[in-house]
């Protein structure tokens, strides 16, 4: 009987069926019992290995998103000049992120605003596409002594850090720390299945199978949402002697190509020159990789070139292969861009203004979930043009020109219009039957936007005629007044982002950070206005003059602080940790009426 099914195994042709059934066969029945759980041990140890190296990865990226975000967003705007910047830019950005995929994301967004071209585009992605293997060549030297250090000194700084910032240091630093201790638990749990008989003459069975180990790289590369785990992963499973060094370097091929597939799945309602770049990334990554696939199979390469150390060896075949594409893709980014305008063009438009509603469908009104998140993409449209607005209304003071002021009072109209079209939406929305959770989410977004459209009036209606006075009366600051001016402008901008942030998110800890940078602005304007004063008190010329533009202008930027902190009372309130009143709660017996 048992030869029968031996025959009847090796009846078929595909190699990964009769790898599969194998496997079960001698699971099934010829292992011990004690061998089954030292075997279910294993697995345990393996699976849990690879479950703590994907939770570090994101940990790394959830940390350096949250503290540096705002930062690596402002290197991309700024990578629009040449693609050889951009390509600079994208490794750097990447490097810190340690993903290529969010890099992508980033670059969608500034696309989708027209911030950024396709040539540069596409070299920013061949950058980004480096930067992200400069974490394995770290960790492919096995600095397992450092893991210690790193939880040491990473914990503190999360728990016990009151700045945002650095706790999300501390994350970092404990993600990579975790990241080390997880490549040490899969190195050791497959140390004893290179003793397994039954592995060995699976592995020699499939280890000419390149083309399987290119699936399955791509496979766990999108299912696990990071090239850097699989890589990782099949590092540690190379160096305990598991898989042979050419099966490796397919598997990173694959890992490479379905890291690409991870940024088409979450922007795949992307248009023009967002799409464009992220097909370009992958057809850069599919040509690449399928040309070496098909080499290694038809010639063989001596792989001994690449290092003794099997987790080196991989490291190297992992950057090697992006600076590769570089090198070949990069001098051809404006020829890539002219084809893929070409195949790609952008369907009609039959209406010209920029801010046109794009997501909000009619039919998508009897399904809650689809039509709140189409309200929610032109929520953070409208919150991109008013964070727009902001930032540039600080430089119509200086301005010796109206151009500026026009632009920025045009943006505002679109603001006006657009924030009318989401409210209407959402109003229609709630006529429909909603669970509560839609039905408070509803709410919070006509809330924010509401507020996004005060914070767009008072820009519009506030800081712009105060420019404008001020170049129609040939006024200026006082130079000690218009620093603190810009201080305070810059504060509010890094408000409006953490607000943004908030909404998406709902993070409990950043709405707590959001509503405590209201005080503290409050603090800083207090004292702005005592300074003030008192070069009014010692008879600065230039501050009696701006007295009313500087005050008022104070005035402006803390109601603007205003509106943009009710986006953490929804989060704070959800949670029961937003007081009912500012008021101190004293005894009946004790107040005194007046």
């Amino acid at each position: 009987m048992q030869q029968t099914v031996y025959e009847a195994g090796f009846w078929w042709n595909s190699r990964t069926q009769r790898w599969f059934f194998l496997i079960c066969l001698r699971l099934a029945h010829e292992t011990p019992v004690k061998e089954k759980m030292s075997g279910n041990a294993i697995l345990i140890d393996l699976l849990a290995g690879v479950a703590l190296l994907i939770w570090a990865t994101r940990m790394v990226r959830t940390g350096v998103v949250r503290a540096f975000g705002d930062r690596l967003r402002n290197a991309i705007g700024r990578a629009t000049a040449n693609p050889l910047k951009a390509w600079a830019t994208g490794v750097g950005v990447a490097t810190a992120m340690q993903s290529s995929s969010a890099t992508a994301l980033l670059a969608i967004s500034f696309a989708e605003r027209g911030l950024i071209t396709l040539a540069p585009g596409l070299a920013l992605m061949l950058g980004a596409d480096i930067g992200s293997t400069l974490a394995v060549q770290i960790l492919a030297f096995k600095p397992t002594w450092l893991s210690s250090i790193l939880l040491i000194a990473g914990v503190p700084l999360f728990t016990a850090s009151s700045s945002s910032t650095w706790r999300q240091v501390g994350r970092i630093i404990i993600g990579i720390g975790l990241m080390i201790i997880s490549l040490g638990i899969i190195v050791g749990a497959s140390e004893p299945l290179r003793e397994s008989p039954t592995l060995v003459y699976v592995l020699e069975s499939i280890s000419g199978d390149l083309g399987l180990a290119f699936v399955f790289g791509a496979a766990i590369a999108w299912l696990a949402h990071s090239s850097l785990a699989a890589v990782l992963l099949v590092i540690a499973l190379a160096s305990s002697g598991v898989v042979a060094l050419p099966f490796s370097v397919a598997f990173v091929l694959g890992a490479n190509v379905g890291s690409a597939f991870i940024p088409m799945g979450i922007a795949f309602r992307s248009v023009g020159t967002a799409r464009r770049i992220l097909v370009g990334n992958l057809v850069f990554r599919v040509t690449g990789a399928v040309a070496l696939l098909a080499l290694m199979m038809s010639v063989t390469i001596p792989l001994g070139f690449l290092g003794a150390d099997p987790a080196r060896a991989l490291a190297n075949v992992h950057t090697g292969f992006n600076v590769l594409l570089a090198l070949i893709f990069l001098p051809m980014t404006f020829v890539a861009a002219s084809l893929l305008e070409r195949l790609m063009p952008d369907a009609p438009s039959s209406e010209p203004s920029v801010s046109r509603v794009n997501h909000l469908d009619e039919d998508a009104l009897d399904r809650p979930a689809v039509a709140l998140g189409a309200a929610t993409r032109e929520v953070m449209r409208l919150a991109d043009t008013v964070q727009l607005m902001l930032q540039e209304s600080i430089n119509t003071f200086a301005d010796s020109d109206e151009r500026r002021r026009d632009e920025i009072a045009r943006l505002e109209d679109e603001v006006d219009r657009l924030q009318e079209e989401i409210k209407l939406y959402l109003t229609k929305l709630t006529r429909q039957t909603l669970s509560e959770e839609d039905g408070r989410r509803c709410f919070d977004l006509i809330l924010f936007t509401t507020n996004l459209e005060h914070a767009g009036d008072i820009i519009d209606k506030g800081i712009l005629r105060l420019a404008a006075r001020k170049k129609r009366n040939n006024l200026a600051f006082s130079e000690e007044g218009w620093h603190e001016l810009q201080a305070l402008h810059q504060r509010v901008v890094d408000q409006m982002r953490l607000a943004v942030t908030v909404f998406v998110t709902r993070d409990l800890d950043m709405a707590r950070e959001l509503v405590a940078e209201k005080d503290r602005f409050r603090e800083a304007e207090r004292l702005a206005t005592e300074s003030h004063l008192q070069r009014l008190r010692e008879g600065t010329v230039a501050s009696i003059e701006t007295s009313a533009l500087h005050l008022d202008l104070l005035r402006d930027l803390k109601r603007i602080t205003a509106h943009l902190t009710t986006a953490g009372y929804p989060i704070l309130e959800a949670h029961g940790a937003l007081r009912g009143s500012r008021l101190r709660k004293v005894k009946e017996e004790g107040v005194v009426a007046g």
